[in-house]
């Protein structure tokens, strides 16, 4: 399994991205979330210059937040600039989309845009909107067409999985690994979670700050699939439900997903501290180094080839070097693979 990274899109990520390089890590992936971040390919461009060898890409772009030709034109300029390391995924759309009061988009939508996209680099004329057009850049202003971008497909129910088998290089999931994963030779999965000291408990500060960001998805993402009941369901759900709840229906998706992946926002923190820490190890890849591994080891298991490791907290190197080294080391031969749910 490669082992690659993440990051929410912030200021200081391609300083972030060239430590990871450093690290060693496989590939550095970013998140297209407007609402909340720096531009995604202006962040990538800027890493690209930062580094030499370290894969690079946005994941996962949002179909509806741009032209196909502007995410063809930005493509081809990070392949100018990073030859040979760049690959592409696209969602439906989480919190790109759910943060600004708007559903996912339809899988028929994202089937005629990547067909769009795709056609696009490969130098074809594209009808997009009732009109044609193609990739018109001179010698210099991008890499001749065709150019072959490898594109993963952000998918977990069976649209989705159509799509990417006819339509992707790969599959890059999240939240949780759906049964086709391992139809596919390159199948990304994106976690969260922290490396825990032995006699470390969940609800520590660094528990807290390094694991909760992670964990604060699975009432994030509860109560945008589930709705209230789900999240009622939750240790500390009649509390987070209690601060969303202050927000008028037409913003209450403002108070769901402030913060998101970056830290713990009123509703997340109401729920940690009503004991909602007690499920971290369950809905985060969170716990001592041998429960770490034998969680790697099972994803491995279900078809997973490269695990996506989001760092949150204050000390982003510590947590990158933590995870690789569980990561990097053999399986104790003593502790067999469990079969437990991963995140």
């Amino acid at each position: 399994m490669e082992v690659s990274c993440a990051f929410p899109t912030a200021l200081d990520t391609p300083a972030n991205i060239a430590m990871a390089e450093q690290l060693g890590f496989h590939r550095a992936w970013v998140y297209d979330t407007p609402q909340q971040s720096p531009d995604v390919w202006m962040t990538l461009a800027l890493a690209a210059e930062r580094t030499d060898r370290i894969g690079l890409g946005p994941g996962v772009l949002v179909p509806s937040l741009r032209h196909p030709m502007v995410n063809a034109s930005a493509t081809a300029t990070l392949c100018a600039l990073a030859p040979g390391r760049v690959a592409v995924a696209f969602g439906t759309g989480f919190s790109g989309r759910r943060a600004m009061g708007y559903g996912a988009v339809r899988w028929s939508f994202m089937d005629a845009y990547l067909r769009a996209y795709r056609g696009l680099l490969r130098g074809e004329v594209v009808e997009w909107e009732g009109a044609r057009m193609r990739m018109l850049h001179p010698e210099g202003h991008a890499p001749s067409r065709p150019f072959d971008v490898p594109v993963l497909v952000g998918a977990l129910g069976p649209k989705g999985g159509e799509v990417a088998r006819e339509l992707g290089d790969g599959l890059f999931a999240t939240l949780r690994i759906p049964d086709y994963a391992g139809e596919f030779s390159w199948s990304a999965y994106l976690l969260w979670g922290t490396v825990l000291d032995d006699d470390e408990p969940v609800d520590s500060a660094h528990a807290r700050s390094a694991g909760g960001p992670g964990w604060a998805l699975s009432f994030h993402g509860a109560y945008e699939f589930g709705g209230a009941e789900a999240v009622r369901a939750l240790p500390g759900g009649d509390e987070w439900l209690g601060v969303v709840g202050k927000a008028g229906d037409g913003e209450r998706h403002l108070s769901v997903h402030d913060g998101h992946c970056v830290e713990l926002n009123e509703a997340d923190d109401a729920a940690w501290q009503a004991g909602g820490h007690s499920t971290l190890r369950d809905v985060t890849l969170s716990g001592t180094t041998g429960e770490v591994r034998r969680g790697l080891d099972d994803l491995a298991a279900r078809g997973v080839t490269e695990v996506v490791f989001q760092p949150c907290g204050p000390d982003v190197r510590t947590e990158l070097e933590r995870f690789l080294d569980v990561a990097r080391a053999e399986p104790p031969i003593s502790e067999p693979i469990t079969s437990k749910e991963s995140p």
